[in-house]
């Protein structure tokens, strides 16, 4: 009896060792020694303004999103993971987002205010953004670099650079159709003297991507992840509609009566003579609502992620293999 205590208790202390230190194994390095990606990404996109939409009054994200009008995203990234937990994505981006209010089904109700309206934008655009991944269920994996599970979802928050540059279908004289830029058209009014309140806006903003996302390890250098990401921005001019109508007289004063550019302004301003009727219809005049203020513009990107780990095992970056 005497000799079997001290048995049990080093049978107890060795399990209590062998238990602190499976524990120690398991405690996260939030940041250690980094590791690098770089990859392709590639999905649909479409921009959430002003044009466009679906049946009733014009709303906002997914209700107002006209499937017919999705583009193709396309860019490539760097990546620096300074562990399985965090990582930091430098990406450019390239899209041409289009949205037309001639796409509208017509119900009979509020939206024939906007079918009527008549207008349409496309928009080249450059991005770039620095992203933070969020990779939550690593801290349930039993290492920091275990890749056992395959499957990571994770968020995404970050800031970004974007360029822009609206543009819309002209039609000449001739019958002869042209996409010009519309910024310099002050279509709005913005930068006239008679509406000081409206300056011109720029092409170059920020925005704000953020989202969801999953990733996929073939191995432990290879991936590919499904994002879902939105832009918040800070403009409401990505398809250069925002208030309301200006008169016709004010761009004949600004551009000069009669030449060219006030003829071009006057057509892609307001296009509800092309709607089938010969004159405008009323309400759709100076001081007329053309767009609505104070709903900033966004737009949006699902998107297939193909990722190429660096330096992955060789040089102690991960220490193990991934265990499938």
């Amino acid at each position: 009896m005497t000799r079997r205590i001290p048995i049990i208790l080093r049978a107890c202390a060795i399990a209590a060792i062998s238990l602190l230190s499976a524990k120690s194994y398991s405690q996260y390095n939030f940041f250690g020694k980094p590791v690098y990606e770089i990859g392709i990404n590639l999905g649909p996109t479409n921009i959430l303004g002003d044009l466009g939409g679906n049946r009733g009054v014009g709303t906002t994200f997914i209700k107002d999103n006209n499937i017919r009008m999705t583009k193709l995203m396309k860019g490539a990234f760097i990546t620096v993971r300074p562990s399985e937990f965090i990582g930091f994505s430098l990406a450019a981006n390239f899209a041409t987002l289009e949205a037309a209010d001639s796409v509208i089904a017509d119900k009979g109700g509020a939206e024939l205010a906007r079918k009527n309206r008549n207008l349409s934008v496309r928009t080249p655009l450059k991005e770039l953004t620095l992203t933070t991944e969020i990779y939550p269920t690593v801290l349930l994996e039993e290492d920091d670099k275990d890749l056992s599970h395959k499957f990571r979802p994770y968020g995404i928050i970050g800031i970004g650079v974007f360029h822009f540059n609206p543009q819309g279908e002209y039609i000449d004289g001739n019958g002869a159709k042209h996409m010009v830029d519309l910024q310099p058209l002050r279509t709005e009014g913005q930068g006239m003297p008679g509406y000081p309140d409206r300056k011109q806006y720029s092409l170059t903003q920020i925005n704000i991507p953020y989202g969801i996302g999953i990733r996929y390890y073939f191995s432990d250098n290879i991936s590919v992840a499904f994002e879902a990401v939105n832009r918040k921005t800070f403009t409401d001019y990505i398809d250069d509609v925002s208030t309301t109508y200006v008169a016709d007289s004010d761009f004949d004063a600004y551009f000069g009566a009669g030449s060219a550019t006030a003829q071009m302004a006057k057509q892609m301003a307001n296009k509800t003579q092309q709607v089938g009727l010969e004159t405008r219809i009323p309400g759709y005049n100076a001081g007329d609502k053309r767009g609505t203020t104070g709903r900033k513009d966004s737009y949006y990107s699902l998107g297939l992620k193909f990722s190429f780990r660096l330096g992955s095992g060789s040089n102690g970056t991960i220490a193990c293999p991934v265990r499938f």
